[in-house]
C-alpha cells in the first residue's frame, strides 16, 4: 500500500556540462527525471515512504526512461499512464544564476500530464492514501483542470491533502486565471505550500501572516510560506513559527523546494510538530539547491539529520 500519491508533472530535465554559459555555448546535457510532483515522489522515496506519481508521459523513449527511473528510486510507476500522440516532456536548464536558474519549457502543444482525464485515476488509492499531493500546474489546463477537481472533491479533505501551489507564469494566460483556479482548490484542501509569490496569486497577498491568516480562514489545517533568505514561516490555528534558513553554497536552486516538499510528506506522515517540520524541510531543501540535478539530489534522513546537529 502506497503512503504519498503525488498528482502532476513529470519531464526530463537537461542540464548543462559547462557552467558559466548559456544555452547557446553550451556543447553537451546531462538527463535527469524531473517535474515537481515527481521529485516530491523521488524525495519522499528516499525519506522511506512508498510513494508513487499519477501521471503521464508519451510514446517515446524519454516516457521509458521516466519509467526505468522512477523505479530505480523506488517509486512506484503503476500510475504513469501515456498519451498516445505526444512527447515526454523536456527541460533544458540555463544554471546562471544558480540560484534560480531560467528553465526552457517543451510542452507543446500541451503536456501529457495536462490530459489526465477521469477514467485514468486509480480512485481506490484517492481513497485509500494517507497522503495526497497536488499543484497548481494541474489545474493550468483542460481535461487535467476537470480531474484534479475531481479528485479533489473525491477526497473531501481526508487525511492529509496537499496543495503545492508550483505557480509557474508561462503555463498560464495571465495571473488572474491562476488565481481564480488555483484560488478554487484552497476549499478542498488542508495543508498548503507555496513562496510569496505564489500565495500572492492564490489569496492576494504577499505578506506571509496576512497569507496565512486568509488559507487558515478558507479551512486549510497548515500554511507553510516559504520566506526565501528569511526563512519559513508555518501557522496552523494554535500558533504560527518562523524558521530561520540554513545557509549553503547554492550550486543549482532547482528542485530545492521539492526536496523541501518530500521534506513535508516525511514530517506529515510521521506526525511530527509544525516546527520540527519546517526544520527538516528547510535542510532538505538547502542540501538539494548545494547539488546538481532535481529527484538524483534528494537526500536522505540520515543526510538531512547530520546537518541539522551542525
Amino acid at each position: 500500500m502506497i503512503e504519498a500519491l503525488t498528482i502532476g508533472r513529470v519531464g526530463v530535465d537537461l542540464y548543462p556540462e559547462q557552467s558559466g554559459v548559456g544555452l547557446a555555448e553550451v556543447e553537451t546535457f546531462a538527463k535527469f527525471l524531473g517535474g515537481t510532483a515527481t521529485n516530491v515522489a523521488v524525495a519522499a522515496a528516499r525519506l522511506g515512504h512508498r510513494s508513487a506519481v499519477l501521471t503521464k508521459v508519451g510514446p517515446d523513449g524519454f516516457g521509458a526512461y521516466v519509467r526505468s527511473a522512477l523505479e530505480g528510486f523506488g517509486v512506484s510507476a503503476e500510475y504513469v499512464g501515456t498519451a498516445p500522440n505526444l512527447l515526454t516532456p523536456v527541460v533544458f536548464c540555463e544554471l546562471n544564476p544558480p540560484a534560480d536558474p531560467p528553465l526552457l519549457f517543451y510542452r507543446a502543444p500541451i503536456a501529457p500530464d495536462l490530459t489526465l482525464t477521469e477514467d485514468e485515476v486509480p480512485w481506490d488509492a484517492v481513497d485509500s492514501v494517507p497522503l495526497l499531493w497536488v499543484t497548481g500546474t494541474g489545474v493550468s489546463a483542460e481535461p487535467g483542470r476537470s480531474t484534479q477537481r475531481a479528485i479533489l472533491k473525491r477526497r473531501a479533505r481526508r487525511g492529509h491533502t496537499v496543495l503545492d501551489l508550483d505557480y509557474r507564469p508561462m503555463f498560464w494566460p495571465d495571473e488572474a486565471t491562476a488565481h481564480t483556479e488555483i484560488g478554487w482548490m484552497l476549499d478542498h484542501v488542508n495543508v498548503v505550500v507555496g513562496n510569496r509569490t505564489e500565495v500572492r496569486v492564490a489569496v492576494g497577498t504577499d505578506d506571509p501572516d496576512e497569507a496565512a491568516d486568509r488559507l487558515l480562514a478558507r479551512g486549510v489545517r497548515l500554511a507553510i510560506v516559504k520566506k526565501g533568505a528569511e526563512g519559513v514561516l508555518i501557522a496552523n490555528e494554535q500558533g504560527r513559527w518562523t524558521v530561520p534558513p540554513h545557509p549553503v553554497e547554492v550550486v543549482c536552486g532547482l528542485g530545492a523546494g521539492d526536496g523541501f516538499g518530500g521534506a513535508v510528506v516525511h514530517g506529515l506522515l510521521s506526525d511530527w510538530d509544525p516546527q520540527r517540520i519546517a526544520r527538516y524541510a528547510n535542510v532538505a531543501g538547502a542540501l538539494v539547491a548545494s547539488r546538481l540535478a532535481c529527484a538524483d539530489a534528494m537526500p536522505t534522513d540520515a543526510e538531512i539529520e547530520e546537518l541539522l546537529c551542525r
